[in-house]
């Protein structure tokens, strides 16, 4: 093991553009990349770009009719008539889609190849996390599920379990689909509660199939929760499930729409709680996966104040350079914000708080929503892993 990070990147990702308007705004992955270099991060880790994913690496989760779809709205994107889900609102078709989607979809693919072969300890593919892609349809900004590509090239390199870990707003629906009837895979979701957020999927109840009961981990979080409570719940549900299912390798997705900024839903948690989290993610990797580490972006529709400053922490924490949270922002990035959005930058690497949470198991309270939320999904999944709820 080269214990040597890995960072994809090719500037080519920006072109994945739905268009004026939409949030998906890909400014967001050239400024956190901005900002990883004025940082100088880009020098604590190898930053390689790897070939757009192939057909039969497509074809690990996606159906051949559907990548079918996607190459001839891609070289045609006014034939687009909202099936697949291609030429839709969330999923506008443009030129160019399908070139750009499996060029992300291929960093993510090598950022697996890379940890498993022991040619980098951690790697992280930000502009990756496209949960929602479904085998054969686009969804939620999503259209091919790089998240769930990496995870069955893992599969298929001969890796007998791994772990997901998904701690997006959104639920990630698209990877525990993928993975509903494989018992090598676990996939762990934290997320707005479905009843007030898309996909409206992501409930307690939903566990895998009878032949990988308990490989589908939902906490479905109620509208508002903030930091302690967030924390709370992470480390309520992931630590054991992780430390019970002993995986090779830990594949996390950190969508920074969780934001209290956020404007496409409507949890609490600030940056700082994001980064705890990344945190966690990595000493979960040491603890269980010999430090073997994917770690992917995701949602997150604040792409000036919010984006960019979490994943620049997620590529520190990987890196083994953490950047401080009460550092200053580097100047010359806040002028590059100006110069392409006309908008301030943030001043700081903090929300100038300092989370802290309860540990469930020291006592909960029975009337509370998150609580209430936790022991749900405990009582749903701890079983089948040999845990008490």
């Amino acid at each position: 093991m080269s214990g040597r990070a890995q960072l994809m990147w090719d500037e080519a990702v920006t072109g994945y553009d739905f268009g004026p308007g939409h949030p998906m705004d890909p400014v967001r992955l050239a400024l956190t990349m901005r900002l990883v270099e004025a940082y100088g991060l880009d020098r604590e880790l190898r930053v390689t770009a790897a070939p757009a994913a192939g057909e039969s690496t497509l074809r690990l989760v996606h159906r051949e009719d559907y990548i079918a779809a996607v190459r001839a709205v891609s070289a045609d994107p006014a034939a687009a008539d909202g099936s697949y889900g291609l030429g839709t609102a969330d999923d506008p078709a443009f030129a160019g889609m399908h070139e750009v989607s499996a060029l992300i979809a291929g960093q993510s693919v090598a950022a697996a190849e890379a940890v498993w072969r022991g040619e980098a300890l951690h790697a992280v593919n930000f502009a990756g996390g496209l949960h929602h892609a479904m085998p054969g349809a686009a969804a939620g900004f999503c259209v091919y599920n790089d998240a769930a590509l990496a995870v069955a090239r893992l599969l298929e390199l001969g890796a007998e379990r791994v772990v997901y870990v998904d701690v997006d707003v959104h639920h990630g629906d698209g990877v525990q689909a993928a993975f509903w009837e494989d018992p090598r895979v676990l996939t762990i979701s934290l997320h707005e509660d479905p009843r007030t957020l898309f996909p409206r999927t992501g409930w307690p109840g939903e566990t895998g199939a009878a032949e990988a009961e308990g490989g589908a981990v939902n906490v479905a979080l109620p509208a508002g929760t903030g930091d302690a409570a967030w924390l709370r719940a992470f480390h309520a549900v992931v630590p054991q499930l992780v430390a019970a299912f002993r995986p090779q390798v830990l594949v996390t997705q950190h969508g920074a729409d969780t934001h209290f900024e956020d404007p496409l839903a409507h949890l609490a948690v600030s940056l700082d709680a994001q980064r705890k989290v990344a945190e966690a993610c990595h000493d979960l990797a040491h603890t269980h996966t010999d430090g073997r580490w994917v770690a992917l972006g995701g949602g997150g529709y604040a792409v000036v104040d919010v984006v960019p400053r979490t994943w620049a922490h997620l590529v520190g924490i990987a890196a083994g350079r953490p950047v401080e949270p009460a550092s200053a922002v580097p100047e010359e990035w806040r002028a590059e914000v100006f110069r392409r959005t006309r908008q301030s930058g943030p001043r700081r690497m903090t929300d100038g708080v300092v989370p802290a949470w309860q540990d469930f198991d020291s006592g909960y309270d029975p009337g509370d929503r998150v609580d209430q939320a936790i022991l749900a999904t405990r009582r749903a999944v701890f079983p089948a892993h040999g845990l008490l709820p």
